[in-house]
């Protein structure tokens, strides 16, 4: 499981989904509960599959362990918060913004009902991430700005990333593009393949709103070479660089 795991971590998406997957065909031969093994090694290759940009492929088998886990007495409470951290984030990405919210939210109270039982903050921060992408994808840009601003210096790897695009976005969402411009260029850490092109699609986009059409289209064009270097063709983050490219060099005045 550790194994899996780490290849998570380091972006192997399709390897950690494969051996989870063999892991959960198998799981009386790793010892432990078979149970919460299989439980485990499907809910990591999911992550890895939704990690890797196929989440509305996986949201119905998502929503099949998620099912599972909360009709099973006794099931880890930590393990089913982190599956609908993977849901949350499947629905944002779908654009299914209002879904998102009320997900992220009630994970943040599934959160409070069990951290003086486990060690919740990294779930805690994934859910803070979704719900500023939700109100962002609402535009409730000052209440997503308020929690990304809360939250990044916490944040580590991915969630920083995200919460780092979190906090641009909203300030590209109140037209407020050099504070965007300075938040996107500040120092934050790698966000590993699972973040490819949030950052730089962004600061495209505060660039963008400065008149700064030349460097968008640079900006633009690196985040979409990043997207399809490193996520699978279906990741809606794909669409999302092509579709703001394409606006910016529409609105190229040699063009006219």
């Amino acid at each position: 499981m550790e194994r899996v795991q780490g290849l998570l971590e380091a972006g192997e998406f399709e390897r950690a989904e494969a051996e989870a997957r063999a892991l959960a065909a198998s799981p009386r031969t790793r010892g432990g509960d078979p149970g919460l093994v299989s439980w485990l090694a499907r809910s990591l290759a999911a992550g890895a599959a939704v990690a890797h940009g196929r989440g509305a492929e996986l949201l119905p088998e998502l929503e099949s362990l998620i099912a599972e886990l909360e009709q099973t007495a006794g099931a880890d409470r930590q393990l089913l918060l982190v599956l609908r951290s993977n849901r949350a984030a499947v629905l944002v990405q779908q654009d299914r913004h209002t879904e998102a919210e009320a997900e992220a939210r009630d994970i943040l109270h599934g959160t409070t009902r069990i951290a003086h039982l486990a060690e919740v903050w990294r779930i805690e921060l994934n859910a803070l991430s979704n719900l500023a992408a939700a109100l962002n994808g609402q535009g409730r840009h000052e209440e997503a700005e308020v929690i990304a601003r809360g939250n990044l210096s916490r944040a580590e790897g991915p969630t920083a990333a995200f919460l780092r695009r979190a906090l641009v976005g909203s300030l590209n969402g109140q037209s407020r593009y050099e504070e965007a411009l300075a938040e996107a260029r500040r120092q934050t850490p790698a966000g590993g393949r699972t973040a490819s092109g949030t950052l730089e699609i962004v600061t495209a986009g505060a660039l963008h709103g400065l008149g700064r059409r030349d460097e968008a289209e640079t900006t633009a064009r690196q985040a979409l070479a990043a997207c399809e270097q490193f996520l699978h063709p279906a990741h809606p983050r794909i669409k999302e660089a092509r579709t703001l490219l394409a606006r910016i060099v529409a609105e190229d005045p040699a063009a006219e």
